[in-house]
């Protein structure tokens, strides 16, 4: 690049012109750059040329379009005061070596460089990159170079800006349209209530969802002041919530446990986003969720591990109880030998031998029940299953003050595991002694039901099951017991460990007059 003449000058400017008609033609910066290498290449016959951008949150510049270098000093990081295109970058002015050998400072650009000019890119001021040529001879740049190389890199500043523009413009409408497309999905969903409110807290619009949530209609809703339609929300954290939105413009969300018109506790995910106009918040969109039963199940598990860790427990502390109950047994045993035992002796041993034997049958019970819950199919006689739970039962019936009947009729074996038995026969005892609330009988009954079913009957003398509790009683999650004091899963799970052993799980209630529950297993 040597000094120009009038008529080269003039050359300059209608080439400057082409450039800057070339550059309005795209706005993708890869392309847009690789084109203005090319046309300052064909213009000025620079023999190579690099363009690198600065990275202002680490403070180097980094490579974006180059030809004539190799990948090696491509790849190559420059900082800010760096080298001739770290200082030109760090002092925002040009800067011309003629001789690269003399600046000590220098980082290897092309092979075999002498020379160096390199032209700081800037928009309104600000550098943002660094135009640089360089030559295999000493003092090929002039002071004269500078002025159309300065040109050059103010262009392509330029463009590099209005290509980060456009691209943030992109993103901005490409948020705009996935907005668009995920309020298209909400509404279209059926499994959340959707619904909006304005600036003074009225109800806008109130979709099927929230009609089924909250048992309001849309007629009943629309027009009404969302606080006086549901109180409950002031003292369960919504209303501060929603009313810091309509202040803020910002979105909420959170999780709380709602009291519905019929005074139901639902537990719910709610998400809060300001409806706008322009840069005004004029309302709100509220999304329900409604994750009641998934809840209700997590607790479930919960409490279920907190069952087996307790079974296990449980099953130590019987094996514990074992070891000296052997050495009880084996004593008793031993003085019952003894010869000359007055009569009152020889009973005392007796009964310790007695109540060795029953403390053994429960704690066998214990370990039979707190043992591996895996489904394992053996050949079982009922009437001990029924006999096992009932010792284990026997002594919250007598503090609850019920009246135990059993009858145990003559059964032919099943195949069955036994701690899933008891697991149903627990479960149906302790809801008939609750529901009975001390007084009452509890009446235990196993028969034969024809030639290849075996019945069991559970029946109580409690306040009886209404008919339209009667129809969801095994349905999953369903309890009328009072918060807290019932995961609604109990019955589901006896009749599931029914359906496992092709058996069924029946019930049979009158108001009033009790309530039976009859299992029945295929003895074939």
């Amino acid at each position: 690049m040597a000094s120009r003449s009038g008529v080269q000058q003039e050359k300059l400017m209608k080439a400057l012109v082409d450039i800057g008609q070339e550059l309005t033609s795209t706005l993708e910066l890869d392309e847009l750059l690789d084109r203005l290498l090319r046309i300052s290449r064909e213009i000025f016959c620079y023999q190579n040329a690099i363009i690198r951008l600065v990275d202002f949150e680490r403070g180097v510049l980094e490579t974006v379009a180059s030809y004539g270098y190799t990948a090696e000093a491509i790849s190559q990081q420059i900082h800010l005061g760096q080298g001739v295109m770290g200082k030109a970058a760090l002092q925002g002015k040009p800067v011309l070596v003629e001789d690269v050998r003399d600046l000590p400072s220098y980082i290897p650009g092309i092979s075999g460089a002498r020379s160096e000019l390199a032209a700081p890119m800037l928009v309104k001021d600000k550098v943002i990159g660094v135009f640089s040529v360089e030559s295999h001879r000493a003092g090929a740049f002039t002071e004269d170079d500078i002025g159309p190389l300065m040109t050059v890199a103010s262009f392509a500043a330029i463009a590099i800006d209005n290509a980060r523009l456009y691209a943030r413009l992109k993103e901005v409408s490409g948020r705009y349209q996935n907005l668009h497309q995920f309020n298209r999905r909400i509404l279209q969903s059926v499994s959340l209530g959707i619904y909006t409110v304005d600036e003074q807290k009225r109800i806008t619009s109130w979709n099927q969802r929230m009609e089924e949530m909250s048992g309001v209609s849309a007629e009943q809703a629309l027009g009404q002041d969302v606080f006086k339609l549901f109180p409950s929300l002031e003292e369960e954290g919504f209303a501060s919530r929603l009313r810091r939105v309509l202040r803020r413009g910002e979105p909420e969300r959170l999780r709380l446990i709602h009291r519905n018109q019929a005074g139901q506790l639902r537990v719910q995910k709610r998400r809060l986003a300001p409806l706008k106009e322009g840069e005004r918040t004029v309302g709100v969109v509220v999304i329900v969720e409604d994750i009641t039963e998934f809840k209700r199940l997590l607790d479930q598990t919960i409490q279920s591990e907190k069952l087996a860790e307790i079974g296990r427990l449980t099953a130590g502390i019987a094996h514990e109880i074992n070891n000296p109950l052997s050495v009880l047994s084996y004593a008793a045993q031993l003085l019952r030998r003894e010869e000359g035992l007055s009569p009152f002796q020889r009973e005392m041993v007796e009964r310790v031998e007695s109540e060795v034997e029953r403390l053994a049958a429960l704690t066998g019970s214990l370990l039979s029940f707190s043992s591996d819950r895996d489904t394992r199919l053996r050949q079982v006689d009922v009437n001990e299953v029924v006999q096992d739970v009932m010792r284990l039962m026997r002594h919250e019936m007598q503090r609850q003050m019920i009246r135990l009947d059993e009858s145990y009729g003559e059964l032919s074996l099943i195949q069955a595991d036994p701690n899933k038995l008891k697991q149903v026969l627990i479960n149906l005892v302790m809801n008939a002694v609750q529901a009975m609330e001390g007084v009452g009988t509890l009446t235990i009954t196993t028969r034969m039901r024809g030639a290849d079913e075996v019945e069991i009957l559970v029946q109580d003398t409690g306040p009886g099951i209404p008919p339209s509790v009667q129809q969801r009683i095994f349905e999953p999650f369903f309890t009328t017991k009072k918060e807290g004091e019932g995961s609604g899963l109990g019955l589901y799970i006896c009749r599931n460990i029914l359906l496992e052993h092709k058996g069924r799980l029946a019930v049979e209630s009158e108001p009033g007059q009790g309530t039976t529950f009859t299992l029945t297993l295929p003895s074939r």
